[in-house]
């Protein structure tokens, strides 16, 4: 039976998570089917226009994302302080960049005047949104399906598009987040589908190095913790430049399809992260497969069972390469 929605995501342990949606039977749908020879390439432009999309509208970022032929991948961050910062006008605001509302927010965004009894049933509906716009599961479903209604109408057909909702992963610490980002940006160079990361199409690191030639940040990716931004403490775990070059270093080893070494001028973000070389090639190239639903130490995980009511979390062969004794 499939675990409980709320048993993988926990904004008490963890506001970034890896989700993952595959096509139905995954087939070619979002590339060139090699069976009936039609390319279905464009529609990973609705994906990554429809991402820029929701993340104007919804209080979660994008740290990194990776359209595939046949699946996504995406590392969002959830900024619930975002959301509960915002005013009742401001997330009828909000909900109506993505949704219709009802008709008393119709009429709000129109400038009409309601009445003070119509106003009380429109701050309800405000509190409801604004849960649903700090909500991993809702930000999945207004991707999902607004690409699984556009490709069906294409098509001329009905029925499913995606397999199911979308797998996630929890990242409990900052070595989960960095090594899963760069396991996502470095997916079309696994596939032998790019041999570096800034030809990488339809990826967060090919457009955070095409911006960053420019001088400018991707209004639609998280930011960097320190180089972006003077005096920021949140965001991504890491300065950008490091970030770039143990993507770039990483993506050129596992294109040449040999193990190698990392360069000497990236151990330091490795010994940081208390990571070998052997072990962040293997990561960086089998995440998903090799770490369970909850990525991190020994202490996260025991807090994260507290805290989701679960008696215990299995130790995958990725985690304990991660976190060894």
């Amino acid at each position: 039976m499939p675990t409980p929605r709320k048993q993988l995501v926990s904004l008490v342990d963890t506001p970034w998570y890896h989700v993952v949606s595959r096509c139905v039977r995954r087939s070619w749908l979002c590339g060139l089917d090699p069976y009936n020879g039609i390319d279905y390439s464009h529609r990973r432009d609705w994906v990554v226009s429809r991402i820029e999309q929701l993340v104007e509208a919804f209080s979660i970022d994008v740290a990194a994302y990776a359209v595939m032929s046949n699946h996504t991948h995406l590392v969002l961050h959830v900024d619930s302080d975002r959301a509960l910062g915002w005013s009742w006008q401001e997330v009828v605001e909000q909900w109506h960049k993505i949704y219709k509302g009802n008709f008393l927010s119709q009429r709000f965004i129109k400038n009409e005047t309601l009445s003070q009894a119509e106003l009380n049933l429109l701050k309800k509906s405000a509190e409801i949104w604004r849960e649903r716009l700090h909500c991993i599961s809702w930000f999945m479903s207004a991707l999902n399906e607004h690409i699984a209604r556009r490709a069906n109408i294409e098509d001329e057909v009905t029925g499913k598009y995606w397999e199911a909702r979308f797998k996630s992963q929890a990242l409990l610490d900052e070595t989960a987040v960095l090594s899963c980002m760069a396991y996502v940006d470095l997916n079309p160079i696994r596939a032998s589908m790019a041999e570096t990361p800034e030809i990488s199409d339809y990826t967060s690191i090919k457009q955070r190095i095409k911006a960053a030639g420019k001088g400018n940040i991707p209004k639609s990716l998280a930011r960097f913790q320190g180089d972006e931004k003077k005096g920021q403490k949140d965001g991504i775990p890491c300065s950008l430049e490091n970030y770039i070059e143990l993507v770039d270093a990483t993506g050129r080893i596992i294109r040449q399809d040999k193990r190698g070494a990392i360069e000497a001028s990236l151990n330091p973000i490795l010994d940081r992260l208390s990571i070998d070389a052997d072990t962040w090639l293997h990561i960086a190239t089998t995440f998903e497969d090799s770490c369970g639903p909850w990525v991190g130490g020994n202490a996260r995980l025991a807090q994260a069972c507290d805290n989701t009511g679960k008696h215990w979390v299995c130790a995958t062969e990725g985690n304990q390469r991660l976190y060894p004794p």
